[in-house]
């Protein structure tokens, strides 16, 4: 069985995608994480309403928790609607969590949400980055590259 750093994870309908992610850090590691939600968070979250643009994931005690990641009140929820920014509890497997641990002590990296998604069995799951923070130069060197195969594409559609 591949890891799941190495394969491609099920997403069967992407909700939110952290893009900025990986401009502003290096992605050494993803991970896929269940999410504890309530039910007006799934109906909203099946709608496509939700963003992870400012989110982070942060190991707490024992347990993992998605910090300010926005997903909007239901409209047709009643009374019993979620708060938007509330913490979310992820589901990791123990071994992953102390590895997670240990890479955040240890190493000084950051666990960054970079996407939401339904997978092919309708439940909703967080893809996970272990990051590390990019220099300014890093960031021009990224822009640099991606300018470059811009170009090339268009030299190559230019030549047929």
């Amino acid at each position: 069985m591949a890891s799941p750093d190495i394969h491609e994870f099920d997403k069967a309908k992407v909700v939110a995608e952290n893009r900025r992610a990986r401009f502003d850090y290096f992605i050494e590691e993803r991970f896929e994480a269940g999410i504890s939600l309530q039910g007006t968070e799934v109906k909203a979250l099946r709608i496509g309403e939700g963003s992870i643009a400012e989110s982070y994931a942060t190991v707490d005690g024992e347990e993992v928790y998605l910090i300010n990641a926005s997903i909007p009140q239901y409209k047709s929820g009643s009374w019993m609607n979620h708060d938007p920014r509330r913490r979310r509890r992820l589901l990791l497997k123990r071994r992953q969590i102390d590895k997670l641990t240990g890479a955040i002590q240890r190493q000084g990296l950051t666990l960054i949400p970079l996407s939401i998604y339904f997978n092919g069995k309708g439940k909703a799951k967080v893809e996970l980055g272990l990051a590390r923070g990019k220099k300014t130069h890093d960031k021009r060197e990224t822009i640099k590259q991606r300018d470059w195969k811009r170009d090339q594409q268009r030299i190559l559609r230019a030549h047929k």
